[in-house]
């Protein structure tokens, strides 16, 4: 019996003294991998071939892998001098599945898991499915929607990956019955609830839906009051407590906020330190608080605002001004002291340009009035934003001054912009019972092709009249701003066509202008021109065209005005008609009638248009 039992201990303790005994490693091989590489097995494995390994060592390996997060399940067995890791790996997310969800979108849902690195491609988990279901509870409770429900559950796929599947319950958001204020004895109930956002339910709430409980807008609500206070000399105030209670049925919220208003304090003193730099009595102008007046957080900041823009424009770009309340509350008055900083002088080293993938970056530094190598000003800088902004070739213009790490002194400016359509194309076509069809065509650009420069064509025709016209603006003809355009244009119009009158005309002409800078936001315009016109008139011309109709040169000829109207109208509708058949002679008409155009200038013959100041004020010279 006692030989028994020593053979009996000695089967059990065999394999743990050789477990127990190290071995020499010389070589690993990794079973059961499917997505996971050898190298990331490897790189988490704190043994290398040629080492020695216990039983500790081994114990060692499997926690290592197992905080990788890979593998459910690890096994470390040794074939003489082989170690061999057999590893059951984690199932991965293929797809998430969201349904049911119509008040937040499916791509912010699933932005607000990858936010709290819950996406597909990772390691699946159990508690993987807890962790997305309260994200994603956690989204419906920020907009007041406490009854929304959310049910996750996870589906096998084939290779060792997961389907997650959730289903959404949204739910209602929760109405705000009641906003209670405890504590406010200067400010009325009603004057504080003019400040919130949130509103209780009315019989408007259905439409403007300010009822909906949102934890983002009662802490803006709560930061306009304490704003509200803080302005009016209120320097103690203070938010006490603030709960929002939910009714059992989650459809009902009750919000009550504990204040103490505190007493109101006077300016008894403004002071400055630090390093000023300017003179004080040029700071001073910019102080808004004054002695003897309440307190005004909004003035303080503003303040201080105002003369850290004031030093940004000397080139301090990085200056700090702080003011700082030191309060007494027997008097209850509060000294206030501005602390400027104004760092080092900056200058700006590189001004960039980013975003403009057409506009070529010439026609944007032109417009800067803020120049490399020189002192940062800030007003310099925000100027040449605002001259960005008005070429109209730009959505939006943003700027940053960046500083240049190493070199506490020098700035880099960088203006970011989003471009827009700065041109037109457009065609047209319709048909007029007088003029018949009616075709036009222009094109309008006022950044051709990415040079800031305006360019124009239009061309439109009718049974009447042909125009073709061209205009062209540089805005820098020359670097001072000087800017120079022409243009063309050719014109045909015949008027009988359309019975107005019995002439036609025949013009082209072309014009040049320029444009001189005189501010930022005025220029002086002149222009020249030049226009050639000639007419033709026929039986019938207008008094105001040739000054009576002659068909020969000593007899008059006129016409009676219900020949004309049976003649050349059907039904009130002008007709072709030959008024040769209806003329009759006149022998009782001076023949020194009042002259018309064509009487006192002739058939044709030009004229010089010469403008200054605005480019419509035109006055122009027949000859």
């Amino acid at each position: 019996m006692q030989r028994f039992r020593v053979l009996l201990l000695g089967l059990i303790f065999l394999p743990l003294l050789a477990v127990a005994q190290s071995f020499r490693v010389d070589d690993i091989r990794v079973e059961g991998l499917q997505r996971v590489s050898a190298g990331t097995v490897f790189a988490a494995l704190p043994v290398r071939i040629g080492e020695n390994m216990s039983a500790a060592d081994i114990q060692v390996a499997t926690r290592a892998l197992f905080r990788s997060g890979f593998f459910a399940d690890i096994e470390i067995a040794r074939d003489g001098g082989v170690l061999i890791i057999t590893v059951v790996e984690r199932p991965a997310i293929s797809e998430i599945n969201i349904e049911g969800n119509k008040a937040i979108k499916t791509e912010d849902l699933m932005k607000g898991l990858v936010d709290n690195g819950l996406s597909e491609g990772q390691i699946f988990k159990r508690a993987t499915l807890e962790g997305l279901s309260q994200e994603l509870q956690r989204q419906y409770v920020a907009q007041g929607r406490y009854g929304a429900s959310v049910d996750a559950s996870a589906s096998d796929l084939p290779r060792n990956q997961v389907r997650l599947n959730i289903e959404v319950d949204e739910g209602s958001v929760a109405s705000i019955k009641h906003i209670n204020i405890v504590g406010n004895d200067e400010f009325s109930d009603e004057e504080l609830g003019e400040l919130f956002e949130l509103k209780s339910t009315g019989w408007l709430s259905w439409i403007t839906s300010n009822d909906k409980y949102s934890k983002e807008k009662l802490t803006g609500d709560l930061e306009r009051i304490e704003s509200h206070y803080l302005d009016r000399g209120y320097l103690d105030f203070n938010i006490d407590s603030t709960q929002v209670s939910i009714s059992p049925d989650k459809e009902s919220v009750y919000i009550t906020a504990n204040i103490t208003e505190g007493e109101i304090y006077t300016v008894s003193d403004v002071k400055l330190a630090g390093d000023p730099i300017l003179p004080e009595e040029q700071i001073r102008r910019l102080i808004l608080l004054r002695e003897e007046a309440k307190f005004s957080q909004v003035l303080m900041t503003t303040t201080s605002d105002y003369i850290t823009k004031r030093l940004g424009n000397e080139g301090y770009t990085f200056a700090e001004v702080r003011g700082i309340p030191e309060t007494n509350e027997e008097d209850n008055t509060v000294k206030i002291t501005f602390f400027i900083d104004p760092g080092k002088r900056a200058y700006v080293r590189r001004i960039d340009f980013r975003g403009n993938t057409k506009t070529s970056d010439e026609v944007l530094r032109r417009e800067m009035r803020q120049m490399e190598g020189g002192s940062a000003s800030s007003a310099r800088i925000e100027q040449s934003k605002v001259r960005l902004e008005r070429l109209g070739f730009f959505k939006e213009v943003q700027v940053a001054t960046n500083e240049v790490p190493g070199t506490p002194d020098l700035v880099d400016v960088e203006y970011t912009v989003e471009e827009q359509p700065s041109g037109s194309v457009g065609a047209s076509v319709g048909y007029a019972q007088g003029t018949g069809l009616v075709l036009g065509a222009n094109v309008s650009q006022n950044n051709w092709f990415g040079t800031g420069k305006q360019v124009g064509f239009q061309v439109n025709t009718s049974a009447y009249q042909t125009v073709y016209s061209f205009n062209y603006t540089d805005p820098y003809f020359t670097k001072d701003g000087v800017s120079r355009g022409f243009n063309m244009f050719f014109r045909q119009r015949d008027y009988e066509k359309i019975n107005v009158s019995s002439y036609t005309t025949d013009s082209y002409g072309a014009a040049v202008n320029f444009g001189y800078p005189i501010s930022e936001i005025e220029r002086l315009n002149f222009s020249f021109g030049y226009t050639h016109l000639s007419i033709e008139t026929g039986d019938f011309a207008v008094q105001e065209i040739v000054g009576s109709p002659r068909f020969e040169d000593d007899v008059v000829w006129g016409i009676n005005q219900d020949d004309y109207q049976n003649a050349c109208f059907d039904d009130n509708a002008a007709i072709a008609c030959d008024l040769s058949d209806i003329r009759t002679p006149l022998s009782d008409i001076d023949l020194d009638s009042p002259v018309g155009f064509v009487d006192a200038n002739g058939m044709e013959g030009p004229s010089l248009c010469i403008g200054a100041g605005h480019p419509d004020l035109v006055a122009c010279n027949h000859r």
